[in-house]
């Protein structure tokens, strides 16, 4: 992540490769402009550069500013008043992403409001990100890292009143960078057993305990789904168990996350195409990792019991065959009709430990169901549950930015999970695919407050959006973030 700063130094006169600023559209013939600087605009007038929300134009300052060259961003507005803070974040997380190998920017908003500069100082943050870990080359050929440092202008308000944001940008964008690091990590370095290793390593400074279930505790305790899906692979799977439990917190959240490492779909095997993408598989588990993380950072005072339910789905000779009956944690048998369907198995093992800490709320994250992105598309998460956390989850994500969008759970799709040798099957008719995904999910939670994220859509990109490149983007982890302050915030008031 890029080192972050404020400033209260007038922006023509900071030192930096490039200053970022916002570029509004024209009202009727009128040029776009740069709020705050008739001189820039003036300047830029005679290029007639385009403001819609994430156009990019880069010139020489040419002794406008301190700064070596300008970099205009549109904000697709002819009032930066009128600019939201998500649009805010997406135009300037695009500028940063576009910085690759620069050393210093500087971020100016001078018309702006705290609370635009705040959203403004997370979309930079978040944009400065490259994953190079697997990249070689010296010289001229070596791979270009990510913007370095960004310097937020503090404006007339001066610093002081921004250090909350800054902080809290600091931890945000080191959790998604943490995210993204994992889910774009080849899943040959980054089996069970080595995801779990890590899990240990991040919290080592942190007031977060860790437990590890190998293969043999998981066989032993009747973790059957989680031992299902694993048993094809010659890397076994792991339960992690986290906690962060500050003294006197009064209320508490269980998070559990799908951690399947790669997906074959086991027996059930995938087509080709696309197969290279489960390395994201286990998107799900970096997310509840690095809102856990966050929380600590942030001290919030709220217990989180987080669980990261780790598997690597391969058809070898030990893989279990649609057909199988599997016992699962509470007891529960499951007819395996369809070894891809193998995300809910490990989650469901994981929901009935989180839902015996007696939490206030269970919150689940996985990226499950390519029926959630038939039904919602690549940029759009799903949320399912209870109306209580249901509800909690759709205002976080309006608050945080994220697009999640609620829905439902008909009646009438829990017969198709009736089994017909078990007391389940692990997958319904075709229709409502992730709807029947979240109903077999809930068969595990009981009556605890509880929200099922399926995030298989926007947790891994194809393209470039604002803030977000190609790969994993880390979608999420700032919805489950806000629904843990918001906790936090509950048991102050």
């Amino acid at each position: 992540m890029p080192i972050l700063e404020l400033t209260a130094e007038p922006f023509v006169d900071v030192a930096a490769d490039v200053l970022v600023l916002p570029l509004v559209a024209g009202a009727g013939d009128a040029p776009a402009s740069v709020p705050g600087s008739p001189e820039i605009s003036e300047a830029v007038a005679g290029l007639a550069p385009s403001a819609a929300r994430g156009d990019l134009h880069r010139l020489p300052s040419t002794g406008l500013a301190a700064a070596t060259t300008l970099l205009l961003v549109g904000v697709g507005e002819e009032d930066l008043s009128a600019v939201s803070a998500e649009d805010l974040r997406l135009a300037v997380g695009a500028a940063t992403r576009s910085l690759t190998g620069v050393g210093r920017a500087a971020l100016a908003l001078p018309t702006a409001s705290d609370a635009q500069r705040a959203a403004a100082l997370e979309g930079a943050a978040l944009g400065a990100y490259a994953f190079t870990a697997h990249k070689t080359g010296t010289g001229e050929k070596a791979p270009k890292g990510a913007l370095a440092e960004i310097v937020l202008l503090a404006g007339e308000a001066g610093t002081d009143a921004l250090e909350p944001a800054l902080e809290r940008a600091r931890v945000l964008s080191g959790s998604v960078d943490l995210v993204r690091d994992l889910v774009n990590t080849p899943p040959n370095l980054l089996p069970p057993a080595e995801f779990a290793r890590r899990a240990e390593e991040l919290v080592a400074d942190l007031p977060i305990t860790v437990t590890v279930l190998d293969e043999a505790a998981l066989a032993e305790g009747g973790y059957g789904g989680i031992v299902g899906v694993g048993q094809g692979s010659t890397r076994p799977p792991r339960l992690v168990r986290l906690e962060y439990a500050p003294a006197g917190a009064s209320r508490s959240v269980s998070l559990v996350g799908k951690g399947i490492t790669f997906d074959t779909g086991g027996i059930s095997l995938k087509p080709a195409p696309g197969m290279d993408d489960m390395t994201s598989d286990m998107a799900g588990a970096a997310t509840v990792l690095g809102a856990t993380l966050a929380a600590a950072r942030l001290g919030l005072d709220v217990k989180v019991t987080t669980f990261l339910a780790l598997a690597e789905n391969m058809p070898g000779g030990g893989a279990q065959r649609p057909g199988d009956v599997v016992t699962m944690r509470d007891g529960t048998t499951v007819e395996v009709l369809n070894t891809d369907a193998e995300g809910r198995m490990v989650m469901a093992d994981a929901l009935v430990d989180a839902v015996a800490e007696e939490p206030d709320l269970v919150m689940d994250v996985a990226t499950l169901t390519g029926a959630a992105v038939v039904a919602l598309g690549k940029r759009t998460g799903g949320v399912m549950g209870t109306e209580t956390g249901r509800s909690a989850v759709v205002a976080a994500a309006e608050r945080s930015g994220e697009p999640f969008w609620p829905l439902p759970f008909p009646q009438e799709l829990r017969a198709d999970l009736t089994g017909r040798v078990a007391d389940l099957r692990n997958i319904g008719e075709r229709p409502g695919g992730a709807l029947s995904a979240g109903i077999f999910l809930k068969e595990f939670v009981g009556s605890t407050e509880w929200a099922h994220l399926d995030i298989a859509g926007p947790a891994f990109a194809s393209a470039p959006l604002g803030y977000m490149g190609k790969g994993a983007t880390g979608m999420s982890v700032r919805t489950v973030l806000q629904v843990l302050e918001d906790h936090a915030g509950a048991a102050g008031a």
